[in-house]
């Protein structure tokens, strides 16, 4: 699901983790200052009726949203149709040679490719375990950037309405270690590290 890291068993815990998930719009912000999107055709993977759709037409971007490819990777639009594509968290997981191959095909000769997947180095890895994306993904000679990508890292939270609402979130969606990195916070919101992994078609990373 493009809008959520991941998504819980019960609907109702990600109705609450899409309301507490980056509330200042910074994933959308930096997502505008990567591409461009206002004013762009933007091909958003595995986003369709979500906020974060909203938000990228809020600020003038024309989306269309496509079911994440299959295998093998296809994404229903045509040849050079977009000047975005954007895929977060469920798409491109490293290794993605199809998927980034695909995403080539729909980008026009200078369309860019925007990634957007967990950093970790944050309260919210504690809660999840050992991934990927917290550790082989970003370093220099990972699969991203040696494959022409840049990242950029994003200083995101999630932020609840108060330290007793943290808690009952964190204790019902991961049980115990829920409760003990609930235990930790002197605010009532977790930091969450966002890496959005970029690309102009063909490999070229700029810009920074």
């Amino acid at each position: 699901m493009s809008d959520l890291p991941f998504t819980p068993a019960d609907p109702a815990l990600s109705e609450r983790l899409a309301a507490c998930l980056d509330v200042e719009g910074k994933i959308p912000r930096a997502l505008d200052a990567l591409g461009p999107v206002a004013g762009r055709d933007v091909v958003l993977v595995d986003g369709e009726g979500g906020r974060l759709a909203r938000l990228l037409e809020a600020v003038g971007g024309r989306v269309r949203s496509v079911s994440r490819p299959g295998s093998p990777a296809r994404l229903d639009a045509a040849d050079g149709s977009a000047d975005l594509v954007i895929g977060c968290w469920s798409v491109f997981r490293a290794p993605s040679p199809e998927e980034i191959a695909e995403a080539d095909r729909v980008l026009r000769p200078d369309g860019r490719l925007l990634v957007v997947h967990d950093y970790g180095r944050d309260d919210v890895s504690h809660l999840r375990g050992e991934l990927p994306e917290y550790g082989t993904w970003s370093r220099r000679d990972g699969w991203y950037l040696s494959n022409g990508f840049r990242v950029r890292v994003i200083h995101c939270f999630w932020t609840f309405g108060s330290a007793d609402e943290a808690d009952v979130f964190l204790s019902d969606a991961f049980g115990t270690v829920g409760c003990q990195v609930s235990a930790t916070l002197t605010r009532p919101r977790l930091s969450y590290n966002v890496a959005v992994y970029h690309r102009t078609r063909g490999g070229a990373g700029a810009p920074a």
